[in-house]
This record gives structure tokens, sequence and C-alpha cells, in this order.
């Protein structure tokens, strides 16, 4: 009888612990890695031939929100697609639980606008079967998995569970609800969560271009400092908690001072969210970078996300755009059906008062028209915005926007770029010795992004283009790091007694495909898609999910309690 489930044969091995890459067998046994050195065939049950290429430790993505994914689609595409083994999910203080079920119907709509999940997808897929955060986690636990998962506590579902909608939407926790939300968080942590997780954009303070589905902050836009801390002083009674966060204010200093007490009183790790790179400010994440790195040598366990995609989202105002929303004028155009959405295009006294104020953050100067839609105004193809204004005898661009807009049905189909407008800015990110690359935002913005390919488009960019970090290193930083901050317990690296995530792919021919359009959802609904070539083998737990890019049907992943 053989004496391993599975050989992998003749491969290069980048154990993902910056040690050079080295010829190498790995044997594996009961999902874990039993032996690396040399095999032979015989010993191995199946025996996959890695010939001239390379094994490497599976992808972990931690920033994704397959939170409703799961329940129709266990491998986590564009994800699992792109070499994921291991995804962390409840993101940005999103997702579903606690909930009582008078705040289901809000959980959905809030997930729609914010992270543009479809909602008729969530309402046939969730099952609310759950409560409590325990509850929830059994759910999740029993539903099949391609990958494996960590869970964050989200804060938004939190803080409205027990202040109720009303309160927690208009003010802070009072003692009494801090005291409970500590309970709550610490159940939820016994149980098995990783951590929690809040986005917190001070209304009024420039970076709050996401709203909730009705307009207000977020019950967490609204959470205090104080809160905050009550809620990390849980997370230092367990070994290895984790902690995303977002906090912008009208005052920096005192943000940053705030995530140092979080790191410090809650004695866990903190994934800074996130590290981008603009133009218009071209110094200010090498000052973001700086810090951490200070942090880091007093001993704070703060570590950067970085935002090193490239591309950017691919968007109509037809399907759901919203990173318009810290200006009123605008958020209100973009709400509704198309029909609504086209008339308040027209309206001359709306146009006029989204033109007194233009948004900031992702302003529309930086849009390129990719396909107008209309005869018209095709001379304006593959252009800036101002530049297609003026292409089409335009003298002002908004008004040019807005009729290029409205003449189409809303669907004009524009690429606004992720804030790294300059790709030589982004090198100082990809540089960085303890940043983790990509934040995929998966599952979230459909229709808009395929940034979920980060792991693929990093490795053909910044190794194999560029050669701005060896192989070893883009390893380490899309595994190791990653693993270890999110508290995945010997995963991210491939070494003997570890589990086996691990795949197998030809370096020299990787190849990141075109996107397209897939109508997959359960509703029957479309989203944008990025497939890849050059993966030939991904297994999760020793077992094979993908061979050549075409899934196995294989379910072996699981929700890892306490990261184990």
């Amino acid at each position: 009888m053989p004496e391993f489930d599975t050989v992998i044969k003749g491969g290069l091995l980048i154990d993902g612990q910056m040690i050079p890459r080295r010829p190498a067998d790995v044997a594996i046994k009961d999902g874990k890695i039993a032996y690396i050195g040399k095999v032979r065939s015989t010993d191995g049950a199946q025996v996959l031939d890695a010939s001239n290429l390379i094994v490497a430790p599976g992808f972990v993505d931690l920033h994704t929100h397959y939170d409703p994914q799961f329940f129709y689609d266990p491998w986590c595409s564009l994800s699992g697609w792109h070499g994921v083994t291991s995804v962390v999910v409840g993101n940005c203080g999103f997702g579903f639980a606690p909930a009582k079920a008078e705040h289901q119907e809000y959980l959905m709509r809030m997930l729609n606008r914010v992270e543009s999940i479809s909602y008729e997808v969530m309402k046939a897929v969730l099952p609310w079967t759950w409560e409590t955060f325990p509850e929830w986690m059994d759910v999740l636990d029993a539903t099949p998995k391609g990958v494996n998962a960590l869970t964050y506590v989200p804060l938004n579902p939190l803080l409205i569970y027990v202040m109720g909608y009303e309160a927690a939407k208009s003010r802070d926790a009072t003692d009494e609800e801090r005291r409970q939300m500590q309970r709550i968080l610490r159940e939820a942590m016994e149980a098995g969560a990783c951590g929690w997780s809040a986005q917190r954009t001070a209304p009024g303070s420039g970076f709050d271009m996401q709203r909730d589905y009705d307009g207000t902050p977020f019950a967490t836009d609204l959470m205090s400092n104080e809160t905050a801390l009550a809620l990390g002083e849980v997370l230092a009674d367990f070994d290895h908690a984790f902690v995303q966060t977002l906090v912008t204010s009208n005052d920096p200093k005192r943000d940053l001072q705030h995530v140092e007490d979080l790191a410090r009183i809650s004695d866990s790790a903190i994934v800074f969210n996130a590290v981008a790179t603009d133009s218009r400010m071209p110094t200010l994440h090498k000052e973001v970078l700086a810090w951490i790195r200070d942090c880091q040598r007093r001993g704070l366990k703060i570590y950067p996300q970085c935002l090193t995609s490239g591309g950017g989202y691919m968007m109509t105002i037809a399907d759901g755009w919203n990173l318009w929303d810290e200006v009123e004028a605008w958020r209100e155009a973009t709400l509704g059906t198309v029909e609504e959405k086209r008339a308040k295009f027209r309206d001359p006294a709306r146009r006029a008062a989204m033109k007194a104020q233009p948004p900031g953050v992702f302003p529309l100067d930086f849009l390129i028209i990719l396909d107008p839609e209309s005869e018209r105004f095709k001379a304006a193809t593959g252009t800036l915005l101002a530049d297609g204004a003026r292409l089409c005898g335009y003298d002002d661009m908004l008004d040019f926007f807005f009729d290029l807009v409205t003449e189409s049905d809303l669907k004009t189909l524009f690429q606004a770029p992720l804030l790294n407008d300059d790709r030589k800015l982004v090198e100082d990110m990809v540089v960085e010795p303890m940043s983790i690359w990509g934040l995929s935002d998966g599952g979230a913005h459909q229709k808009f992004l395929t940034t979920g390919s980060f792991t693929t488009d990093s490795i053909i960019e910044f190794v194999r283009e560029k050669e701005l970090v060896t192989l070893e290193e883009a390893h380490h930083r899309l595994s190791a790091i990653p693993a270890h901050c999110a508290g995945f317990k010997h995963r991210g690296q491939i070494v003997e007694g570890a589990p086996a995530d691990i795949i197998v792919y030809d370096y020299e021919n990787l190849t990141l495909l075109p996107s397209e359009v897939a109508h997959d959802l359960p509703s029957g609904d479309w989203r944008r898609i990025q497939k890849a070539e050059g993966y030939r083998y991904t297994i999760v737990n020793g077992t094979t999910t993908f061979v050549d890019g075409k899934g196995t049907g294989e379910t072996p992943g699981r929700l890892l309690r306490h990261g184990g």
C-alpha cells in the first residue's frame, strides 16, 4: 500500500519562508504535508507531475466579502480561480450576524449599496437560520467550502443588534451597551471568530464616499474611539486576535494615535485598511508606511493592507455605482431605477446642483470612456472625460458627462482608476518589506471589479515583468505574512506537518486573461469575471480543487475556528 495519499513530483519548491527555491517532492497524507524531499512515485496513491513548474503555498486573501457567496459558490471565484486557498470574510464592519429577524432586510440592503452585492442573490441564498454569531458560524461551518475561511465579527450588525437601528444610527453607545457588546464579542471569539472589523469614515471628513442604502452614515461611522477601545480590550484575552479597520476624521494625527492605542490595548494584529497611492498627494502613502514601520519598531503589530492592484472600476450609472456618495446631490442621483436615474440626470435643476459640487474622492477627471454606447459620441471612445468633451464639441465636461450618460440609457461604460493612477508610485508599496498586497474585495462590486485576480496579477507584474521583488519574496507576501497576521495557524508555508494548501503553476506562462461578462449568478444576473491560465493544480487541505483551471467539484475547505 502506498505510504502517501498524494505526491507532488519533480517541482521547484518555494516554501513561503524566504528560503531560496529548490527542487523537492512534496508528499501529502491525511490532508497534511507529510514529507518534503525525494519521494518515489510508487509511494503515492496519486502522483501529480510538477516538472518545470513552481510548487508554492496557496495564496491567502484577507479582504473579501464572500459571506453570501459561500452559499452558492463554495470556491469563492474569482479568488479560487487564482490560487487562493484561504480567505477572511466579514470585512469592513459589514456582514450578517448577530442579527435579529427585524434587521435581516436592512443588512442585505446595506451590503447591496455599500458593496454592490446583488440584493436578489442575497435574498435567494441566505437561509437566515441564525441570530447569534456562534449560530452564524455553525451555519457557515456546515456549508460546503472549496477554500478555508476565517470570519471577523463585523461591528455594524453588532452595534445594531445591541442598540437597535435608530439608536445605532444616531449616537454612540452607552457604558451599559458597551458592556453588552463586549459580552457578545467575547462569546463570538470563544466560538472561533478571528477578531472584529470596522470601516469608520466620519461624516464630513471628506472620505465618506460610501453611505448606507438610505444615505445616512453607517453605525460604525458614529462609533467613538472609546467604544472601539472597549471592544479591543476583549481581544487581549485571546491568542492572536485580528482587527481590520479604517479610521478617518478631520484629525489625521488623532486617527493614527487611535490605531496605535487599539493595537496596544487589544494586543492584536491590526490590518490598516488601506494604503494606496494618489498622484494628487504623491508622498502620502510614504508617510503612512513610515508611520507603520515606526509602530513595528515599537512592538505594535500594525500591518499595511496595500491596494496594489492595477486597472480600476469598470462601471455604468445603470448598474448601481455608489462611490460618489459623499456628495448628496450625486448620491441621490445614482439611486433608483434606470428610468428614475435617467430622469434625474436630465433634470436641469439637479444638474446645476451636481455641477456645483462634483465628487472629490473619485473625481470625474479620472474617468475613461470605454464605450459610449451612442453613435453620437463614438469619437470619445478611449479618452479621458475632459478630452472626450472637447472632441465632441462641449465647453463643459459635466454637461458632456450628463448627455453622454442619458443618451445611452445610463449604459455608457467607464473605467474609474482605483486611486493608483501612477503605477510608478505603487512600487513603493510593493517593495515595503511587511506590506500585504492586494485588497481583492472578492465577492463585492461584482459588476465593477475583477481585483480578485490580484494574486496572478502580482506575480506577473511585480516579479516577472518589473523584477521589483523575487518570487520567494512574492510568495512570502501573498501567503505567509497574511496567514500570520490573520492567525491562520500553520498555513501560508509549505513545511512538514502543515495543512496541505498548495498551488502548482507554470511561472513563465502564467497569464491573466481578459475580463468578461458571465451570467452565472443564482438570480440570473451577471458579473464581471477574469480567469487565468498557467495554474496546473490547486490543492486545499490535501484535496485537489482545480486542475488546469477547471474545478474538480471537491469542497475540502474548512471554517477555521481560532485559526486552526
